[in-house]
């Protein structure tokens, strides 16, 4: 049998299945089936994320000496930097950096299509950056993993765009739920990061997928929660004054969080198209601060851990390790603040010179060390009642997580799912408000939203901005149109009119350019008198159009174009001022009342 013919039977083996669940299984049950399938694969790839990471740190690591510095510090980030640019580079040949922005980008412009690539080298990718010691964290290269697995699936099967948004909101809530194990958090995840709205008929895929991608991570890594926190002491009503205090002292650090990140991406766009450039800057900024502070080796976990369960200075003291500030307990505070001003430059080095990874659990970090020497600098001066540092470690980690991604109820509830820290329910939701009130005042989108927030392209809960995102340009366009030359005589102008379906003729130069329109109601006082058909030429009918359109414009501007000038059609040019096509308002219109009746159904 030729490879050919196996080709052909594998296809009808294939349309024979489909053909199969759509006569037996209804459409609504065969997404439960998928979203369960998306949550299983979610929990495989983090098991197998964190695997990685874990087995590549532990042989580059083990053998450390825990008391004094150590020079491979200078080395082991930077090939590991190398080693992913150049996987990146060779073998996928694609741009798999921001993760969680992709998938927002994928959910407004490319009608939630990600990419098959995507459903594994992010999971290569960043565990080889983050295993030899990237300052980023493997949740956003993990969402990016579960969304692209829901985005296949429904492409594999042939679902609609409707559909596959939903199973890309699967897939991340999956993935956060499996990385943390805590479907709850998942859940509220997709709901404000991704902005997609859960009606009645589209919450229990995702809950599905969250509960599915908890229970298999559950089965294949144990009960262990990725953080433990023991609550020492209850909270009490006479902390709330420092729980607010402490609030907007996240919400600021998120603001110098999102501002010194995008700083340092415009540094390293400046080289864009010199790799090796971006990686010596990259690796050497990244291996000088690891080497003077550690604790910006990888994720950071260890040292989360580290202040949420120390029970004295001694062990308090173990996240000076490694450091030059080993042994001198005096000057914890001193590197604190250091470690959290340099971890958002650590993290845009790292990504910066080529390595792959998320600011999720750089966020979660610097949330721990903020709370942290917030609850010891307010103990110290005795500023009010006391506040034990541990619990505002945790708390600190809401509010941050907050600030930076603008997701309240994801601080909230992941903190408190993964560490079991119900008990402290309250402050969390006081921190984590306030610090998004905080944020908001100065920076209206998440670290993640604001870039594509700048080009137009950012879906949110407002439902005529999201319809307006949602809608392709490029399928509004009518490219059939009649057009003119400015030489040609009315009379052969009268007999376009005839051939033309629309009240609008452009006149175009040989170039393509566009030089005026004539509009055929403005021009019936001449059109029907034949004396004057060799009199009149286009150049001198025409006008300038109301408006012109660039072809990558957003529709939001679209529609203000059309309120500003009522003009039935308005014109849209490439960026060499070609003619592309018209967009008409009565088919803008209704594309735009069909995707609204759409995103209201159920």
């Amino acid at each position: 049998m030729t490879d050919i013919t196996i080709e052909r039977d594998s296809k009808t083996l294939f349309q024979r299945l489909l053909e199969w669940r759509e006569e037996h299984i209804s459409e609504r049950m065969f997404i439960l089936v998928l979203a369960f399938l998306v949550g299983f694969f979610s929990a495989v790839a983090a098991f197998v994320l964190h695997g990685l990471i874990n087995q590549i740190g532990a042989l580059l690591t083990g053998s450390f000496d825990r008391s004094a510095a150590n020079w491979l510090y200078l080395v082991y980030p930077v090939v590991g930097i190398f080693i992913t640019s150049l996987f990146v580079r060779y073998v996928v040949k694609d741009n798999i950096s921001h993760g969680i922005t992709r998938i927002l980008y994928a959910i407004s412009s490319k009608q939630s299509r990600l990419k098959g690539h995507n459903c594994w080298s992010s999971v290569v990718a960043s565990a080889i950056t983050i295993g030899f010691g990237g300052s980023v964290g493997a949740e956003a290269p993990i969402v990016l993993t579960g969304s692209a697995i829901g985005s296949n699936l429904g492409k594999l099967f042939r679902m609609d765009n409707k559909t596959l948004m939903l199973l890309v909101g699967c897939g991340a809530a999956g993935a956060i739920a499996g990385i943390f194990k805590a479907p709850i958090a998942g859940l509220v995840f997709t709901l404000e990061v991704l902005m997609i709205d859960l009606t009645m008929a589209s919450l229990l895929p995702v809950l599905i997928s969250c509960v599915t991608a908890t229970c298999f991570t559950y089965i294949f890594s144990g009960s262990t929660a990725l953080f433990s926190f023991h609550l020492d002491s209850d909270w009490v009503i006479d902390r709330v004054p420092a729980s607010i205090l402490l609030g907007i002292v996240c919400g600021l650090i998120s603001l110098y969080f999102i501002r010194t990140m995008t700083f340092c991406e415009g540094v390293f766009a400046r080289f864009k198209d010199r790799p090796y450039v971006r990686l010596v800057i990259g690796g050497a900024v990244l291996s000088l601060l690891i080497f003077l502070f550690p604790s910006l080796f990888g994720e950071g976990y260890r040292d989360i851990n580290l202040l949420l369960n120390g029970q004295s200075e001694g062990d308090w003291n173990g996240i000076l390790r490694n450091s030059m500030f080993s042994g001198q307990g005096n000057l914890l505070i001193v590197y604190l603040s250091l470690v959290l001003l340099t971890k958002v430059v650590a993290t845009s080095a790292t990504n910066g010179g080529g390595g792959c990874g998320g600011t999720f659990a750089p966020s979660l970090f610097i949330g721990c060390f903020g709370g942290f020497l917030f609850a010891r600098l307010w103990n110290i001066y005795n500023i009010g009642v006391y506040i034990p540092e541990k619990n505002f470690a945790l708390l600190g980690m809401a509010g941050v997580m907050s600030g930076v991604m603008h997701a309240p109820l994801t601080g909230i509830f992941l903190i408190a799912e993964i560490t079991g820290g119900y008990s402290l329910f309250l402050p969390l939701m006081i921190v984590s408000v306030c610090s998004y009130l905080t944020i908001n005042i100065f920076e209206p989108h998440s670290i993640y939203g604001m870039r594509l927030a700048k080009q137009g392209k950012l879906i949110t809960h407002h439902t005529d901005h999201a319809v307006l995102t949602l809608m392709s340009l490029d399928n509004v366009i009518d490219r059939h149109y009649m057009y003119v030359t400015p030489d040609m005589e009315l009379g052969k102008i009268v007999n376009k009119i005839s051939l033309s379906r629309y009240d609008i003729l452009p006149v175009l130069d040989p170039a393509g350019n566009l030089l005026g329109e004539i509009n055929i109601r403005k021009i019936r006082h001449v059109m029907f008198r034949t004396e004057l058909y060799h009199h009149f030429r286009a150049e001198q009918l025409m006008m300038p159009p109301a408006a012109t359109l660039r072809d990558d414009a957003p529709m939001t501007e679209v529609m203000r174009a059309f309120e500003r000038t009522h003009a039935d059609g308005l014109p849209v040019l490439d960026s060499d001022n070609h003619l592309k096509g018209y967009i008409f308002r009565l088919r803008m219109y209704g594309m735009y009342r069909k995707l609204v009746a759409d995103m209201s159904e159920d």
